[in-house]
């Protein structure tokens, strides 16, 4: 069983930056690929970003590579999101999630989820 914690959300104006950070309990969390999905209202629920469970393989949706970038400590069981040259179009509930495989990140349901950070980007 894996329990995931989404924190650093916020409002923040066009071209800002934040850092949303998800820790994860359970003894076993390291041996997750962990990951964040966004839901903008009246919109489906899109995968964003992705690593591997050692933190050696990213994956990104076209929408964010270059502005985007995850990363993990396995020492304190937290995978972070850094988010800059933010776009009112990037507004949402991110959502943290954690799956046996990278590969599978976008093709197959997580296995487990976090609540929620909300993100508003004004313009």
């Amino acid at each position: 069983q894996v329990q995931l914690v989404e924190s650093g959300g916020g409002l923040v104006q066009a071209g800002g930056s934040l850092r949303l950070s998800c820790a994860a309990s359970g003894r076993t969390s390291s041996n997750y690929a962990l990951g964040w999905f966004r839901q903008a209202p009246g919109k489906e629920r899109e995968f964003v970003t992705a690593i591997s469970r050692k933190g050696g393989s990213t994956l990104y949706a076209d929408s964010v590579k270059g502005r985007f970038t995850i990363s993990r400590d396995n020492a304190k069981n937290t995978v972070y999101l850094q988010m800059n040259s933010l776009k009112p179009e990037d507004t949402a509930v991110y959502y943290c999630a954690a799956s046996r495989l990278l590969a599978i990140f976008t093709t197959t349901p997580s296995d487990y989820w976090g609540q929620g950070t909300q993100v508003t980007v004004s313009s």
